[in-house]
């Protein structure tokens, strides 16, 4: 079955409310809602004869009857169409013949007002433009003059073309005439101005009274075609095509959509004769699993995360908290802060001494330069004063000789100069290693104070003691080396005092912890021999009890006997009764002597009973107050090693 394209018809009036969008286009157009369980498609009473289609055409037109006579609404439908199959195909008749479609009765509803200007020959051009555009491009040939002086054979070939654009399976009957059909069809198009069209303008639909107003239903028609073009193409979910739902959809009309696609490839079905349907409810189920795929992966991956953070949480919750262990760490972290600070700030100070080192070197250099530049002035001026003076052979000799000597004396300086210079790297280099080794050995003596705890201040009465040291290797005095207290006569004297203070404090606790594990061991001593005196108590309860039971069961004993004794006594009583009413007045005394026996005995059993009583309550009495005593003694025990 085709379902992508539905007729437009529809009646007068729908009792069942069947619309459901406000879209500007036929309401015939929308599809009825009712699919609920096994139905007939002739659908309520309201509805027309289906016409029987042609065999190339598997597809029925929807337009309804428009009887309103009750009495032919049964008439109004097909003889074996929409109803249970049955063995027999005898079926009565109706007694009522269907009405004609032309036989609708008038209607009594009143026809709005045409308001649009239809005698204006611009807004008819405009008209007679848009209908023969829509003409052209729905493949009807049109001439170029035809809509300006159209005859009635034209105007009814495009009168039935635009009825068959909007309802393709609309049947013009042939052996009606066309002005019987025109005023039902537009009653079913539901024309707002039909009230303005009269029937017998259609021989003549060119004249100038008639033609404006046919021109204009023309336009309609057409404005119509094109709207319901856009709604069939458009894609809403108010088509309730099946092809156009998506995967995923949560619109209403998709579910209806698919319900009534459902219901109606059941119903052929149905119609069949067949009760069941698996594979159109098969196909559904697939069509809504195909829906719900993505949702369920979702689904699934969201268990799974739930899954892992549930595990997360599980071994978080068996951990031990991360708070100690941050503590831990921040509290290392500030001690390193600290040590970093003090390394930082030793290396700006050994910064600072290279850079004053650097820069006497430089104002050294300098000043050696310009002793240089002196010197070379001097000798050149001596050489001046040389050339000029007159000497005798003599004293050249005697001042080349002293030159000579002078410049032996000379080289002898500068090799001298030169070894000093070679002592003086060697010393250099060695005071730089030794002024490494002093930085390393105090950057260790300061993590150890800060290890140790030995920072400023220190515990009393050590408060007004410093022992940071600071090393100055760029000092000219050697006394200046060394910043901070004096190592033989401070530093050395306060970690002795130190250590041995530490020392004192260590045998002290030593001691404590001996003293206190002595008490422990006396504690656990002084316990011990309380469980003891408490098993020996509690021994003895239970014999007491056992005494309590013991004479407990001998009274209930006795009472027994007593009981025993009473019961005979009585019978003995009873007997002499008899006897002595039988035996006269002699047997009295013996009867006085049997009830003095019987009080006696039940003085007896009631003597035991009460001495059993106090018995057990006695013995109640002591298991109490030793339970007291116990009690007292373990919470002493209890609040002197908690105080300890």
């Amino acid at each position: 079955m085709e379902f992508g394209r539905r007729s437009t018809m529809q009646p007068h009036g729908d009792p069942y409310g069947n619309a459901r969008s406000n879209l500007p286009v036929p309401a015939t157009v929308k599809k009825s809602t009712h699919g609920h369980g096994r139905m007939s498609l002739a659908g309520p009473a309201m509805r027309a004869p289906y016409p029987i289609p042609p065999g190339t055409n598997p597809r029925q037109s929807l337009m309804r009857s428009h009887n309103i006579n009750p009495l032919l609404q049964s008439a109004s439908k097909p003889q074996n169409y929409g109803r249970t199959p049955m063995r027999s195909n005898n079926r009565r008749g109706s007694m009522w013949q269907g009405g004609s479609q032309g036989s609708a009765p008038p209607s009594s509803q009143s026809y709005a007002k045409d308001t649009r200007p239809l005698r204006d020959k611009s807004f008819q051009a405009k008209m007679r433009q848009d209908v023969g555009m829509f003409l052209m491009n729905t493949g009807f040939e049109v001439a170029p003059q035809m809509l300006q002086n159209i005859t009635g054979k034209d105007f009814r070939a495009v009168f039935q073309h635009l009825i068959e654009c909007l309802d393709p399976i609309w049947s013009f009957k042939v052996e009606q005439r066309f002005e019987e059909q025109f005023m039902q069809v537009l009653r079913a198009m539901k024309y707002p101005y039909i009230g303005q069209i009269d029937i017998k303008w259609l021989p003549t639909p060119a004249a100038m009274h008639s033609w404006p107003s046919l021109l204009g239903m023309l336009h309609w028609l057409v404005e119509l075609c094109k709207a319901r073009e856009h709604y069939m193409n458009s894609g809403h979910p108010t088509l309730q095509d099946p092809a156009l739902i998506p995967d995923e959809f949560d619109d209403i009309c998709h579910h209806l959509a698919l319900a009534f696609d459902h219901h109606s490839r059941a119903y052929v079905d149905f119609l069949q004769g067949q009760d069941v349907f698996p594979e159109q409810e098969k196909i559904l189920e697939e069509r809504y699993a195909r829906k719900d795929a993505r949702v369920l992966a979702d689904l699934e991956q969201l268990r799974e995360r739930l899954v892992e953070i549930q595990t997360e949480w599980e071994q978080l919750k068996k951990s031990a908290p991360p708070f100690e262990e941050l503590k831990k760490d921040n509290g290392s972290l500030r001690r390193d802060k600290l040590k970093f600070e003090e390394i930082l700030r030793r290396f700006e100070e050994r910064k600072h001494k290279w850079l004053r080192l650097v820069q006497d070197e430089k104002t050294e250099l300098e000043y050696n330069l310009a002793t240089l530049e002196k010197m070379h002035a001097e000798e050149q001026r001596l050489a001046d004063i040389v050339k000029v003076q007159n000497l005798t052979p003599e004293e050249v000799l005697r001042m080349n000789t002293e030159h000579e000597s002078l410049s032996r004396e000379l080289e002898s300086l500068k090799h001298k100069i030169a070894e000093t210079s070679q002592v003086v790297v060697r010393l250099e280099v060695s005071l730089t290693r030794k002024v490494s080794d002093a930085e390393e050995a105090l950057d260790q003596y300061t993590s150890l104070l800060s290890t140790l705890g030995l920072f400023p201040p220190l515990p009393p009465p050590l408060e007004n003691v410093d022992l940071t040291i600071d090393l100055h290797s760029a000092a000219a005095n050697p006394q200046g080396l060394l910043s901070g207290a004096d190592i033989r006569k401070v530093v050395k004297p306060t970690l002795s005092r130190i250590t041995e203070m530490k020392r004192t404090d260590h045998a002290e606790v030593e001691s404590e912890r001996i003293r206190v594990e002595d008490e422990l061991d006396q504690l656990t001593l002084e316990c011990e021999t309380i469980e003891e005196e408490a098993l020996e108590v509690m021994n003895k309860t239970n014999a007491l009890n056992d005494q309590a039971d013991e004479l407990r069961e001998a009274a209930q004993q006795e009472a027994l006997v007593s009981n025993a004794e009473a019961s005979r006594l009585e019978r003995d009583l009873a007997a002499a009764r008899t006897a002595a009413m039988a035996n006269g007045v002699g047997v009295k005394s013996r009867l006085q002597a049997l009830q003095i026996a019987y009080r006696e005995q039940v003085e007896k059993v009631n003597r035991l009973k009460e001495d059993t009583v106090r018995a057990v309550i006695k013995n109640s009495s002591d298991i109490v107050a030793f339970k007291d005593e116990v009690s007292k003694q373990l919470q002493y025990l209890r609040d002197f090693a908690e105080a300890n």
